[in-house]
């Protein structure tokens, strides 16, 4: 019978301790939700993330404070969190943009660059770059990318920020761009991608003086490996000088052109690719 009752008190206790618990968790809630809508921005402090750095903490500071006011000593909901935002998102080098602000009242800035692959130089002088997603992104002075650049006879031009890549040929050059990626051989031996007059495609080596040509991004394991048959087996015979052209465009040959006014050698084979 004590028992019974002592087990009723314990309940009672507990419900109390709930009860009060429940309390003081709401009104800590209260108090953190009511210094959040008064609390004053004390500090704005910008984060740039990426490999590139086309833009910098500064440049960040400046645009949201010239567009939207000084921040810094006014009232965080007074600021147009969303509107700073999309503002940063619309800027060609930045891919993602994220604001919070603590219960310090320091306004923190996430900004994601966006990481380029290619630098374009079209036949009349237009630059641009393209990035990963194959979006146009202007050139800057202010910071140059360690990027492969291709050139010549490429037509397509650049019309504003963002713009998609509309041509195979380029959509081609950024492919190989991105397949070599992480490739140890041809990262270091492709220096530039030429299109010549014919719209094919070449890569200019490190080593060696030859063109190599390779037409478009179409098989192109097959034909990068027919390159490397040229470096294993044929290039160690005749020198890194004997021949101005090596083209691997057309399937099953190595056509290698010497250089001056020699004809046509007779490495112009079928290769078995199965050895």
């Amino acid at each position: 019978m004590n028992r019974s009752k002592n087990i009723r008190w314990s309940f009672v206790g507990y419900g109390i301790l709930g009860v009060a618990a429940l309390v003081g968790l709401t009104l800590l809630m209260s108090l953190i939700a009511r210094k959040s809508s008064d609390q004053v921005c004390i500090a704005l402090r910008v984060m740039i993330e990426g490999k590139e750095t086309f833009i910098d903490q500064h440049d960040i500071s400046k645009l949201i404070n010239e567009k939207y006011g000084r921040v810094v000593g006014r009232a965080i909901k007074e600021i147009p969190v969303n509107q700073i935002e999309e503002s940063l998102k619309d800027l060609p080098y930045v891919s993602n943009a994220e604001i919070h602000a603590d219960l310090d009242g320091v306004m923190q800035v996430a900004v994601q660059q966006r990481e380029v692959v290619l630098r374009v130089i079209n036949k009349n002088g237009r630059e641009f770059y393209i990035d990963r997603e194959g979006k146009k992104i202007p050139v800057t002075l202010k910071y140059v990318p360690h990027v492969l650049v291709a050139n010549g006879n490429i037509s397509e031009s650049y019309g504003k920020p963002l713009d998609g890549v509309q041509s195979k040929l380029v959509k081609d050059l950024v492919k190989i761009v991105n397949h070599v990626r992480g490739d140890e051989l041809w990262e270091n031996q492709i220096v530039q991608l030429y299109v010549n007059a014919e719209n094919d495609i070449e890569i200019v080596p490190r080593v060696g003086n030859e063109e190599l040509i390779i037409g478009t991004a179409d098989s192109l394991d097959y034909k990068l490996d027919r390159l490397k048959i040229y470096y294993r087996d044929i290039m160690p015979k005749v020198g890194n000088n004997a021949y101005a052209r090596v083209n691997v465009k057309y399937g099953d040959q190595i056509i290698c052109e010497r250089r001056g006014n020699w004809f046509m050698d007779s490495l112009q084979m079928k290769i078995n690719m199965k050895n």
